[in-house]
């Protein structure tokens, strides 16, 4: 008798979510309005401080600001003859439990400022001001309280708050599926694939971008954890070159509302930036 694999894919993933809720305590009569009691609150997870994204929620009627504290970027290769130098001070990210499994997010830069050399010829161009708002829901679909597989959807909207120079005043958007898996020995895997739809390069068209993550994390210490991660980002417009960094972070939560990170992310392609340096936190109330 012949088993197609296709049907052997869905019996898992089947059984995944089976598990996942069979595991998790019923909370879904908690609401903005009627929070989930502190007794009964998951464990603090953030979406710091890589590029992946966590696909657990925050609690229902719970608040949560996760931020960079600063970003520096120092970049020579991306662009021929150019040298950009990029600071942000203060990225926070607004999270906001509304259902057990749904949180609503806003993100923007508090200040950014961006200097631009070209070196043939010495000139410095220079630009500062706030980042453009991103909007985003996060919705698990299992796994949300941990212990087992989980996974989440994650709609976002760019809106073009920031000056020109800063942002390119243009909608964008797109959506991001990450899943946690665990592994042995305590090591955690995260594998997120995106697709987001962008202004093009040089018109008001839009092309369609495919950026994937490969993320792998271990507590190393009582409080600390220690991440790694392959980025990728594939475009499909001609002008816009394919993007491949290897990040590094650490985090450290000194209580169980708190954590404090820092990171690197180290471009492997001349279209990546060769270095991205932060430091950042994230709290819950």
């Amino acid at each position: 008798m012949k088993i197609h694999a296709g049907y052997l894919i869905g019996t898992a993933l089947t059984l995944l979510v089976y598990a996942g809720a069979a595991a998790a305590q019923d909370k879904s009569a908690y609401t903005l309005f009627n929070p989930t009691p502190v007794d009964k609150m998951r464990d603090f997870n953030t979406d710091r401080p890589t590029k992946v994204n966590a696909p657990y929620t925050v609690d229902a009627g719970h608040f949560q600001i996760e931020s960079d504290l600063v970003f520096y970027t120092w970049d020579t290769t991306s662009a021929a003859d150019t040298t950009t130098w990029a600071w942000v001070i203060g990225n926070p990210t607004f999270k906001l439990g509304v259902l057990d499994n749904v949180d609503l997010e806003a993100t923007f830069a508090a200040y950014t400022s961006i200097s631009t050399t070209t070196r043939s010829s010495g000139s410095t161009a220079n630009a500062r001001g706030t980042g453009d708002l991103l909007t985003r829901a996060k919705i698990n679909l299992f796994g949300n309280d941990g212990g087992g597989p989980a996974l989440a959807l994650m709609p976002y909207v760019k809106w073009p708050t920031a000056p020109q120079g800063i942002g390119n005043r243009y909608v964008e958007g797109g959506m991001a599926a990450p899943l946690a898996l665990p592994l042995p020995a305590g090591f955690t895997t995260i594998l997120m694939g995106q697709i987001d739809v962008l202004k093009n390069p040089n018109d008001t068209g839009y092309h369609v971008n495919f950026p994937a993550i490969i993320n792998l994390n271990h507590a190393i210490v009582e409080g600390v954890t220690a991440f790694a991660e392959l980025y990728a980002n594939w475009s499909t417009h001609p002008d816009v070159r394919d993007v491949y960094t290897l990040d590094f972070a650490l985090a450290w939560s000194p209580g169980p509302n708190w954590q404090l990170d820092l990171g690197v992310y180290i471009g492997l392609v001349p279209a990546a930036a060769p270095w991205q340096l932060y430091a950042g936190i994230a709290h819950r109330f």
